[in-house]
């Protein structure tokens, strides 16, 4: 990775989007904050100066109109994400299912295709793309729906990782534990303390970044992403 590389972050007016950005902003990175909503970031450093980033705004649905930026990005990282908790209408079921499963898995295929034609530009970083799929991909997050579509978007990724993921392409998966966030309120853990966890595993070189103080999914999450690897190679082709 360059040293200033050009890092977008959806779900960036949430907590760990917060955390992340100032993370990566301590690394001298060029920020993109990606938001569902016309909100404008203020985000402020240790010593209470703005941090330079450029405010984007997007709508789940519409990743077509990211193509022209994603041209600039080095790490996307996946972040976006709803929960409608005990809800299980099928509105509810549309709504979880687009935000958190659909629009990550065709921002991933549209920033494959985008890299896919970054061979022509010879000293260009290997990108990177980091899709936060969550615990609740393998465990219970006491909201169906939630689990449900974080589910889908691992398998997803899982499935494409054999066809996009190589030399010009990099996939990390956050898989995250309970954290203090608007969609989880009584998490256990802070959202910097998550940001920071997962930039030191991605700096020692993990794909499989996973950050919860629940010792089963330590166990269970390598032995799932290598059945899923194992069962998909064997039974699909390119």
């Amino acid at each position: 990775m360059t040293s200033s590389p050009c890092v977008a972050i959806t779900g960036a007016s949430g907590s760990l989007g917060q955390a992340l950005l100032r993370r990566w902003h301590r690394r001298g990175a060029r920020l993109i904050a990606l938001s569902c909503g016309p909100r404008n970031l203020d985000l402020r450093d240790a010593g209470g100066q703005p941090i330079p980033l450029r405010d984007v705004t997007w709508c789940v649905g519409q990743e077509e109109e990211l193509s022209e930026l994603l041209r600039e990005v080095d790490v996307l990282v996946l972040n976006h994400g709803l929960n409608v908790h005990g809800q299980r209408s099928g509105e509810a079921s549309v709504r979880s299912l687009e935000v958190n499963a659909l629009s990550g898995w065709r921002l991933l295929e549209l920033f494959a295709a985008e890299v896919a034609q970054r061979a022509e530009q010879p000293g260009r970083p290997q990108a990177e793309v980091w899709v936060n799929t969550s615990e609740a991909e393998i465990q219970p997050a006491l909201s169906p729906l939630y689990e449900i579509s974080k589910r889908l978007l691992g398998q997803l990724v899982s499935l494409r990782a054999l066809d996009l993921a190589g030399p010009q392409l990099r996939i990390r998966r956050l898989v995250l534990g309970p954290f203090r966030s608007a969609l989880n309120p009584v998490g256990v853990m802070s959202a910097d303390f998550v940001a920071g966890q997962v930039m030191g595993q991605a700096g020692l070189g993990f794909n499989l970044i996973i950050v919860t103080p629940n010792p089963f999914t330590y166990a269970l999450m390598p032995l799932a992403t290598l059945s899923r690897w194992l069962y998909y190679k064997v039974l699909t082709r390119t």
